[in-house]
């Protein structure tokens, strides 16, 4: 059990680390009103192990801390990640739970910008999410949609739900 925990937390402080390293990598456009977060292509790995929550949600807080919207972002972008993440534990459909990211980042992330830096509702809305399409629904789901019969894939990943889920 104690071993199980160790690896877990292991397991997460890697993936939190590379979620910041790719927000570090992509910053010109990882931030803004037309943002498109790469790392957030990983928040589909709770698709596939629920206690990735933990990483991604430890990633996206470390890597708002560079955000040009502190200390907002710490707070809304960093629960819009954890409320997508925890969304996507709870799919079936892979499609399905690469949407949550972009509805939950698209009206937070799009309500701070309106309120902070004043720009247009729903303009915000539009771009954060179209940024989040991109990041998740295009580049996620293509990079475990192209590794679906890949087992070493998913023994990296440590993958101990959904086996046989829907795309």
């Amino acid at each position: 059990m104690k071993n199980e925990l160790v690896k877990s937390v292991a397991r997460n402080a890697i993936v939190a680390a590379i979620y910041v390293a790719i927000t570090g990598a992509t910053y010109p456009i990882a931030f803004g009103m037309l943002q498109v977060r790469i790392a957030e292509a990983l928040m589909l790995l709770c698709f596939f192990r629920r206690d990735y929550i933990y990483g991604l949600t430890l990633g996206c807080l470390i890597a708002n801390l560079f955000s040009p919207m502190l200390p907002w972002d710490l707070i809304i972008g960093t629960a819009a990640t954890f409320l997508s993440c925890l969304c996507i534990c709870f799919c079936k459909h892979l499609a399905i739970a690469s949407l949550m990211p972009v509805v939950f980042n698209g009206f937070m992330v799009g309500a701070e910008l309106y309120f902070i830096l004043e720009e247009p509702f729903w303009l915000s809305v539009l771009f954060v999410s179209i940024g989040e399409i991109i990041a998740v629904c295009v580049i996620g789901y293509l990079l475990f949609f192209l590794n679906k019969k890949n087992n070493v894939f998913y023994k990296v990943i440590r993958r101990n739900r959904n086996e046989n889920f829907i795309w």
